[in-house]
């Protein structure tokens, strides 16, 4: 039996330690995540209630979330799942979010800050020296879906972005279509990048090279995605389907191509990336990749943890696996 100091609330370390599970094992049973065994999650279930186990207070110091844009969909998985995640472990979360905090230079104070332990950044706009400058001075750090390429020997969560372009582009040959219109992202993020690789990847394999003026890079929102796929759409020949790199451009591209009588699936494919709730909103659905957002946050915590424990990280830069979904906005190519 696992002896606790009087009056202190149960953490998910402590259940861990009842039970000899994983505390990874651990946070997915309280989760109710899936892929954990019947016997496992009976076991930890038990323990929890006997332990009467809720979320602990913080004990040892906050953790700074850093994620400088609006919270919609996207991020806001993101952002819940690592708070829920620093619960489960009883620390507090000090939050950082909004688009004006992109002009805000907090980084390099942080390890100077009272009471703030460690941080997490999603999609940081701060140049790398910045981070570097950070783990220089030992402050535990996790980033999360970086911009630009970050150091070695710092910890970093992303998903597997080429390989999900990838996938969906493979998807797009097999019905036959090789002049696939491409709105991107901007080309100085790291998954922007990292998307059009795996889109051309695909190409190359079907021997299709990716003509640079099917292509179409700008910020990730609806009214980018419609003025981009109005140019691609009103080229004398035009694509027969459109890759977007984001399920709010893929929108923008299905009103765009809706304003111009093309039917989709019928007379234009149009993809997105990320499937997030609007995917399934659209009329047809949209064919996304799916990222694993709130996986994404989760990973991030047990990395941060493990820092801060003082353990060794050794899997310091993590990808994980994106997965393509099919629905109704994608059919066979017909001639554009």
């Amino acid at each position: 039996m696992v002896s606790r100091p009087a009056g202190r609330r149960v953490t998910v370390r402590d259940i861990a330690a009842q039970t000899g599970v994983s505390i990874a094992t651990v946070s997915r049973v309280l989760n109710g995540r899936d892929h954990v065994a019947p016997q496992t999650r009976d076991l930890v279930r038990a323990a929890a209630e006997q332990l009467r186990a809720v979320p602990a207070r913080a004990t040892a110091g906050a953790v700074y979330l850093r994620c400088p844009y609006l919270l919609t969909d996207y991020f806001g998985l993101i952002v819940s799942a690592v708070a829920e995640t620093l619960a489960l472990h009883g620390r507090a979360v000090l939050l950082d979010a909004g688009t004006a905090a992109q002009q805000a230079s907090v980084l390099p104070s942080l390890p100077s800050r009272p009471g703030v332990m460690g941080a997490i950044v999603i999609l940081p706009p701060e140049p790398g020296e910045q981070l570097a400058a950070l783990r220089a001075r030992g402050f535990p750090l996790v980033v999360v879906d970086p911009r630009t390429p970050v150091p070695r020997d710092i910890a970093a969560v992303s998903a597997a972005h080429f390989a999900g372009a990838r996938s969906m582009t493979a998807h797009l040959i097999g019905l036959g279509h090789r002049r696939i219109g491409v709105i991107a992202g901007p080309r100085n993020w790291l998954a922007g990048q990292a998307r059009l690789a795996g889109h051309a990847s695909a190409l190359a394999d079907a021997g299709v090279l990716h003509p640079a003026e099917l292509t179409r890079a700008g910020e990730p929102t609806t009214e980018f995605g419609y003025r981009a796929a109005g140019e691609l759409l009103a080229r004398p020949v035009r694509p027969t389907a459109l890759v977007c790199f984001n399920d709010k451009t893929a929108v923008g591209a299905l009103a765009a191509a809706a304003e111009r009588g093309l039917r989709v699936p019928g007379d234009l494919s149009v993809t997105g990336f990320d499937d997030i709730d609007l995917a399934q909103a659209t009329s047809p659905a949209l064919t996304t990749v799916r990222q694993p957002l709130a996986e994404m946050g989760r990973m991030a915590v047990s990395l941060l943890v493990r820092l801060l424990d003082g353990h060794q990280v050794d899997a310091l830069h993590v990808e994980l696996a994106t997965e393509l979904i099919v629905r109704g906005s994608t059919g066979p190519a017909h001639g554009g």
